[in-house]
């Protein structure tokens, strides 16, 4: 009995009282639908084949084994500039779906040998498909899909364009039904530190410290985490080590990233860096958090809605030199259900290849880490805020690390 009890507490911890938002869902899956239908538009096609099972849940808000057709897709969606959708090899719910049917195979796993039959079977799949709609347009998008089926589709007399750019597009804006998920997204994931800065101590371990956010989310019906970033001690520098079994030290500092596809399948992307004690930190430490902390606050101020995204890299906070070879990725980057479009890269890197505009409505991450090479400690930072027309509005809010900033 204890043990039963033991287990409700566990799940009972875990779960966010005040429950998730009213969404109206057939208002959120129509603006979606609406937003990669103008993508399609914009791009002069009259179909796209989706197969990333990101675009998968936006288009169609399809949930079924998401890990799985990352790797091993299975499961394909047409959706027409103006026609019906049409799901094929679909498993369980597919409520933003017209119609279900079965599919070829499009991976090795289901084809084998057979991938270049499927391809061409799928190819009249797609001819027939356009008929049906009485398209004229032979111009259309495929995502992610091998190359018979390009292959295919052009032997069929089809003009084959890359289904990522229609499907990107459509995610960058917003709605606001988009952002009150986001901000669910984000609550669960802060509720989750918050549990893991409870059990930080000498003797947890990393992945344990990590477990605490990876139930927390599943708990509250979110989906799964892009990664493990978790580290601690001398782990932390270089930043991108994800958590181990290592046991956490008194005087360690411990990073982590969320990278988390939460609740309603929206991303919540959070960096926050602590100290475990009880001993305090040292003056090194604290110098390292005090300037990640200015770099995300001053690049935040910079994202207002008509600012380039060469202006953001031109201006944004200095990196000090002994900082910049381990200096994280990218300034800022977009988010929605995963990282999404923009992102800049540091100026030093000199390795940006595309310019564009922030925009009201877009969601953005600010990251940061300071950590020198040689050095054991390092710092990784990162803010969530949505664009609006006043600037940015923060929407990751857990506080930082009183200790490391007194």
């Amino acid at each position: 009995m204890s043990e039963r009890n033991h287990l409700f507490d566990v799940v009972s911890d875990s779960v966010l009282r005040e429950g998730p938002p009213e969404i109206d869902m057939g208002r959120l899956y129509r603006y979606r639908t609406g937003r990669l239908r103008e993508a399609l538009e914009r791009h002069d096609v009259a179909m796209v084949m989706l197969v990333n099972p990101v675009s998968l849940r936006y288009a169609a808000d399809y949930r079924t084994y998401p890990l799985f057709q990352s790797h091993i897709p299975s499961t394909y969606l047409f959706v027409a500039r103006d026609g019906p959708s049409v799901m094929h090899n679909g498993f369980g719910a597919q409520p933003g779906v017209d119609e279900s049917r079965s599919g070829r195979s499009i991976s090795f796993f289901d084809g084998a040998g057979e991938m270049a039959d499927q391809a061409r079977l799928l190819a009249g799949d797609i001819v027939d498909y356009l008929d049906a709609i009485g398209s004229d347009s032979r111009r259309v998008m495929v995502e992610y899909v091998n190359p018979s089926v390009t292959q295919a589709l052009l032997q069929r007399g089809l003009e084959v364009l890359d289904g990522v750019a229609a499907a990107e597009e459509a995610r960058i804006i917003k709605s606001d039904d988009e952002i009150a998920c986001v901000k669910w997204a984000v609550a669960v994931a802060e509720f989750g530190i918050g549990r893991m800065r409870e059990a930080l101590r000498p003797g947890v371990s990393e992945v344990q410290l990590w477990g605490l956010l990876n139930y927390t989310n599943l708990a509250n019906n979110g989906d799964w985490h892009e990664g493990r970033m978790l580290a601690s001690g001398p782990r932390i520098n270089p930043w991108l080590q994800e958590a181990s079994p290592r046991t956490v030290e008194d005087g360690d500092l411990v990073g982590f990233d969320t990278d988390m596809v939460g609740p309603f399948g929206y991303f919540a992307d959070i960096s926050r860096t602590f100290h475990c004690g009880p001993s305090r930190p040292t003056r090194r430490q604290k110098e390292l958090y005090r300037l990640a902390v200015e770099e995300v606050e001053s690049n935040i101020e910079l994202l207002k809605p008509g600012i380039t995204l060469g202006e953001i890299r031109d201006r944004a906070w200095p990196v000090p030199e002994e900082f910049r070879e381990n200096a994280y990725s990218c300034v800022i980057h977009g988010v929605g259900m995963c990282d999404e479009y923009p992102q800049v890269k540091p100026a030093f890197r000199h390795n940006t290849v595309y310019d564009g505009t922030i925009e009201a409505g877009m969601v953005i991450c600010v990251e940061s880490y300071i950590g020198a090479v040689g050095e054991t400690d390092g710092v990784k930072l990162e803010q969530q805020v949505l664009v609006t027309a006043g600037g940015a509005e923060p929407l990751s809010t857990f506080p930082w690390e009183e200790s490391l900033l007194d």
